[in-house]
């Protein structure tokens, strides 16, 4: 069984791998700092609640965007799964060439979700991973990764909005039956997931644009994901679970 690892900046997020099928998935929230003991602890309890047995944990596989937590973590997995982790990193085969102004700058989540838009979906597509940040990220069909955008995730302009503005309460990130809002909550809500939406929608219009690609496939992955794409045509695919085969496509390709 394979067991891979996202951290990111909001939450870390674990799938296990009984050959080609997730058997399970949890997640920690990131920003609480823990000891590997307190991690090695989750993890154990986790997995035991699925019937799965650190015995059977073949490898583990991490990608993380928060140095901070690697020690404590990759120490749990050493002293509770006695594996030693394998790390996103420099040397690893991803089966994406980056061919951006500053390789080394480029997030291992982003290489990970380009690896497993390519396995799964092919080349010449847009993959929106709405995380911390929402990142469009365009992989060719050779696989080659040269372009993409950062934006402020769904998560980050709600918070501003709630923490900046003294008189704005903290809301439910939904999207409201019509943009016609007649409260404050409302009118928050349809400022953030329609102003979202048109985000979103312009972003993938001008990479269709100045790429002339008008056939470009569009895969979105990412907890916030499923509001923005379940209200939008010009998303193809939702896969939630793009990171972690991702994840698998590289493990498999190193061994």
């Amino acid at each position: 069984m394979l067991m891979t690892v996202d951290i990111g900046n909001t939450n870390m997020t674990i799938a296990f791998f009984d050959e080609d099928t997730i058997k399970a998935t949890f997640r920690l929230t990131t920003k609480t700092i823990r000891t590997s003991d307190e991690y090695g602890s989750n993890l154990i309890n986790f997995m035991h609640a699925f019937d799965i047995h650190a015995n059977t944990i073949e490898d583990v596989i991490i990608s993380s965007v928060v140095p901070k937590v690697m020690h404590a973590f990759t120490n749990s997995i050493r002293k509770y799964i006695h594996k030693e982790p394998i790390i996103i990193g420099p040397g690893l085969k991803t089966g994406i060439s980056v061919r951006t102004d500053d390789p080394r700058s480029v997030g291992a989540d982003r290489i990970v979700d380009l690896a497993g838009c390519m396995a799964n979906y092919g080349g010449n597509a847009l993959v929106i991973d709405f995380g911390t940040a929402t990142t469009y990220d365009y992989v060719s069909k050779d696989g080659i990764f040269q372009y993409g955008i950062t934006a402020p995730g769904i998560e980050i302009s709600a918070k501003a909005l709630w923490t900046q503005a003294a008189k704005l309460p903290e809301i439910e990130i939904k999207k409201p039956d019509t943009i016609l809002a007649k409260n404050t909550i409302t009118s928050m809500q349809a400022g953030l997931v329609y102003g979202y939406i048109g985000q979103c929608e312009y972003i993938i219009t001008q990479f269709k644009k100045e790429l002339g690609i008008s056939d470009m496939k569009v895969i979105a992955t990412g907890g916030l994901g499923r509001i923005i794409c379940s209200n939008t045509a010009m998303i193809d695919t939702y896969d939630p679970d793009l990171t972690f085969k991702g994840l698998k496509t590289i493990y498999d390709r190193n061994h």
